[in-house]
């Protein structure tokens, strides 16, 4: 099966939707027709094809350009072309239609929580895992959860390339003010919700405005952080689930009270929550590790930590960047293992990726190296990765997935203040019934 958008192998031959940008030798011109789909290229020399799918954009993509110009460089041997599409469904729409036609890009990064989404074994191969510690990469130079969570029916189908948690923000300025600040300028640690509470009221006070910024369009990170901080399991079956009510109720109790009591907005989407810190509306902000591009433009004060110990540890909600094999009906010897080698350099060149896009290095050694101990203010959240707790294992779970959806959608009552902590528990658990019996479409 073909994706019918791509039917003519021309010099117009590019996606009407999804589209970005494409970065990467023969970007122009007549090679953008043979970009993309591995087995009908045009071969005009006797260097190795490799074809390579992304999701980056913004401060992610200009890395990834950079890292991928640096590859080149040192592989005169290899024909490499990236092709960037826009991140979300329209992404992985793209990946599974032509996986499933056998006709997908050589490798392919993913969100790691959407693994299952791809049918591991019918819409993406097996990566050997001998051919990949010919390249000095196994379970030994990653996280053991890290490694682990590319695993399929004992079968390795994601390479993490990074790991990219949810993390808290301050402002160094509000929080000195508030009498937040140790002697080396870093927050306080706050042990359990009230101490929490207190640090929030403590900034409000200096602020006069908020103390907590958060998403509260995808609050969903900041209830898993809190669910799982409990040591809380949401673990579905074939046709239903079972969740921890008491724990879920915590987590709902505290986002309802952050904003009950002014501490947190009502509604802010994801650059407004940003934005919230930026201005000084808020001294503390929840968000993913990759708003450091943002925060390093403006220009602005800011620093990060850990997530904030709520219920007895700092455990925060995760995913990682991991690349992938789509499937391919004829895959090619030689560009398989071209393919194990590019993933294999990318791990160990990944401190550019960390030092502009703010990702923790899934690769030990980067994190452990000088230069990235060095790294302001990376070195102080680079803990969350060992405390990452990555999403349940469903095909409606994971990044920009209907599981997210559907927690939002309870949550947001929380935020807006039209429902309490037991109305949307019920609104969850209303979503999650139908989620589990609703069949997956791959």
């Amino acid at each position: 099966m073909r994706d019918a958008k791509y039917t003519h192998r021309s010099e117009r031959w590019l996606p009407r939707r999804g589209f970005i940008a494409a970065s990467g030798l023969g970007l122009t011109g007549a090679a953008l027709g043979i970009t993309g789909c591995g087995p009908a290229d045009a071969v005009l020399d006797d260097r190795i094809p490799l074809r390579q799918w992304n999701p980056f954009s913004a401060g992610d993509g200009d890395r990834i350009i950079q890292m991928h110009q640096r590859y080149q460089d040192e592989h005169p041997d290899i024909d490499f072309r990236a092709v960037t599409f826009e991140w979300g469904p329209p992404f992985y729409t793209k990946v599974a239609m032509s996986a499933a036609g056998g006709r997908a890009a050589d490798v392919a990064v993913l969100h790691m929580s959407r693994l299952a989404s791809m049918a591991p074994g019918r819409l993406l191969d097996p990566i050997d895992t001998d051919t990949l510690a010919d390249f000095g990469i196994d379970e030994n130079v990653l996280l053991p959860h890290v490694w682990n969570q590319g695993f399929h029916d004992g079968e390795l189908y994601g390479l993490a390339f990074d790991t990219h948690p949810h993390i808290h923000y301050f402002n160094p300025e509000i929080c000195e003010e508030a009498g937040l600040l140790d002697s080396d300028g870093r927050l306080v640690e706050t042990h359990g919700v009230e101490e929490y509470l207190d640090m929030c009221r403590a900034v409000q006070e200096v602020t006069g405005d908020l103390a907590l910024s958060l998403d509260t369009t995808y609050s969903w990170p900041f209830f898993w952080t809190m669910y799982r901080q409990q040591d809380a399991e949401l673990t579905f079956f074939e046709d239903d689930f079972q969740i921890d009510d008491e724990a879920a109720l915590n987590a709902f109790a505290v986002i309802h009270q952050l904003t009950e009591e002014g501490l947190t907005p009502r509604f802010t989407n994801n650059p407004g929550a940003t934005a919230v810190l930026d201005n000084g509306q808020a001294g503390l902000l929840f968000q993913g590790n990759w708003e450091i591009p943002s925060f390093e433009d403006s220009g602005l004060p800011y620093s990060a930590g850990e997530a904030p110990d709520l219920f007895g540890n700092r455990r925060t909600r995760a995913d990682a960047h991991c690349f992938v094999l789509p499937h391919q009906d004829d895959r090619d010897p030689e560009r398989t293992r071209a393919s194990l080698a590019y993933m294999a350099w990318m791990l160990r060149n990944s401190l550019i990726w960390s030092e502009g896009g703010g990702h923790i290095p899934a690769y030990q050694p980067v994190v452990e190296s000088d230069e990235y101990q060095a790294l302001e203010p990376h070195v102080h959240y680079a803990g969350a990765a060992e405390n990452a707790e990555f999403e349940p294992d469903v095909w409606f779970s994971g990044s920009s997935s209907r599981l997210q959806s559907e927690a939002a959608a309870a949550l947001n009552g929380l935020h807006t203040g039209s429902s309490n902590p037991e109305q949307a528990l019920e609104q969850f658990k209303a979503s999650l019934r139908t989620l589990v019996t609703t069949p997956s479409p791959v």
